[in-house]
């Protein structure tokens, strides 16, 4: 069953009428097929019209949605010969980062990305995509082996950030962001990050540091989450519709500002009503991103890569 959000409540309301006649439509009943085709029409004409105007905060609320495809969900639609490697060889397993050897359009590649799990058991097992300390060093481990053996590296980010407990922060959780960032930044073969769903602070950064950032039209990508920078500007995670607005975190604000490369159409209503055709849409970006960077010998990727996040932010581009 179709999960609404709250701002597609007319539309959920003319969907659920569609499916109402359509359960009408048996043999020997009246026949309402024009009825249904001109509800149809009107339910993709409102579906049209609320998806052009979305607010930044709407924009968060579509990126959460438990519906879109999830970073595994990219890497069986868009990576064969996948196989899963696991641990950071110092303490433990992480599974809030997924990571592995396979094939992207016959080409091997190290695959990364932050899983959110798809159900209950799954989002606790994945610890709804924050990832500790041992997750970003098994991220560092599998670029630098990646490097090793000239592989180009593909992320697929979508965390709402690192986990902040007390344990994490123990077992040095800053420093294996910037160690992940670093490696990130030193590495000799292509990186191509997309961001599919949340891109949420350091923990995002962390696998988000590629010569190409794409990111899908209605995904975020931000320092902090909306409802976190409320509570601190304004002591209250109601303002955050607020917050979402000054954070600029859309694919647009983030293009325009020269802080990704490329923006990812999605299908119409979102990435979560047509899953494969909007990873689709992602493979074909990570193909065109990806082919350039092949030709690049490692001295020119690190420079340009290097050059790419200097400039962010320098005068002029803001």
């Amino acid at each position: 069953m179709r999960q609404f959000l709250d701002f597609e409540k007319p539309i959920a309301d003319l969907e659920a009428k569609i499916e109402e006649l359509r359960q009408m439509l048996e043999p020997g009943s009246i026949n309402i097929t024009d009825e249904v085709a001109k509800l149809t029409e009107k339910a993709d004409r409102q579906l049209r019209a609320t998806y052009a105007k979305l607010t930044p905060w709407q924009k968060t609320q579509v990126a959460r949605h438990e519906d879109r495809p999830k970073a595994l969900d990219y890497i069986g639609a868009l990576i064969t010969e996948f196989s899963p490697l696991a641990g950071d060889r110092a303490f433990a397993e992480d599974a809030a980062i997924v990571g592995g050897l396979g094939r992207f359009e016959g080409r091997p590649v190290m695959v990364l990305g932050t899983e959110k799990g798809s159900e209950t058991e799954s989002r606790v097992r994945h610890n709804f995509g924050s990832a500790k300390p041992e997750g970003y060093r098994k991220a560092r481990r599998l670029i630098e082996l990646a490097g090793r053996f000239g592989l180009p590296v593909l992320t697929f980010v979508d965390t709402s950030g690192a986990f902040p407990g007390i344990d994490a922060e123990a077992r040095g959780q800053a420093e294996a962001i910037a160690r992940s960032i670093e490696a990130c930044l030193a590495a000799p073969i292509p990186i191509v990050a997309t961001i599919i769903g949340e891109g949420g602070s350091g923990g995002a950064i962390a696998l988000a540091t590629g010569d190409r950032v794409l990111m899908l039209e209605h995904a975020v990508y931000s320092v902090i989450s909306p409802e976190g920078c409320a509570s601190i500007l304004w002591r209250d995670a109601g303002q955050a519709a607020t917050a979402a607005e000054a954070l600029r975190l859309t694919a647009a604000d983030l293009k325009a500002l020269h802080l990704i490369d490329t923006v990812v159409a999605e299908p119409l209503g979102g990435a979560h009503r047509e899953p494969a055709e909007a990873m689709s849409a992602v493979g074909l970006a990570i193909a065109q991103a990806l082919q350039p960077l092949l030709n690049l010998s490692p001295a020119m990727l690190r420079g340009q890569r290097r050059e790419k996040f200097l400039a962010m932010g320098r005068e002029g581009l803001v």
